[in-house]
Formats: C-alpha cells, structure tokens, sequence
C-alpha cells in the first residue's frame, strides 16, 4: 500500500507551510495517522509533530450535452495536514 499518493500544493498550503510549517499531503484511503507519520519521516527525513486527517466524499457533476443530461462522480479522497518540528521544512521542488 503506497501511504503518500501526492503532496497538496496550492496557495493555501504553501502559505501554511511557510508560517505554521504544516504540509498537506493526498493520502491513502485506509492509512491512519501512525502510518502516516512514519511515512513522512521515513520519505522527507523531518520529524512529525502532528497528523490531521480528513475524509472528502466524492461529489455528483452533471452537465448538459447534445447527447442529453451526462451524470458522474468525482472520486473520493482522504487528505493529512503534517505539522513538522520548528526548524525543519519539506522540500517539494528538490528532485525535479
């Protein structure tokens, strides 16, 4: 099971990160926090103070089309917010 599917990089969390040094990360659906944590040290090398979760259900989209009404769903995830020792930082853009 890959715990760490990709990290959350938008303005929000970037700004987190650099004042509250808290890191949001797309997580596997059935990881709990423990898994989480030791994935994050394991992977980035930083110490974990803190993990939140949350659960997000998938939302039903339609839309109109020449073929008629076309409904779908978007997926389900689950995201965690890292907070990370005073100190330390991830670095995201370090392997490209």
């Amino acid at each position: 099971m890959e715990i760490l599917q990709k990290p959350l990089i938008t303005e929000k969390m970037s700004k987190k990160g650099d004042t509250l040094n808290q890191y949001g990360f797309i997580v596997d659906k059935r990881a709990d926090k423990n898994e989480i944590k030791k994935s994050v040290e394991d992977t980035y090398g930083v110490t974990v103070e803190a993990v939140n979760t949350m659960r997000y259900a998938g939302k039903v989209k339609t839309r109109n089309t020449k073929a008629g009404l076309i409904a779908g769903r978007t997926n389900a995830f689950k995201k965690a917010i890292i907070s990370v020792k005073k100190g330390e930082q991830i670095d995201f853009y370090s392997n490209i």
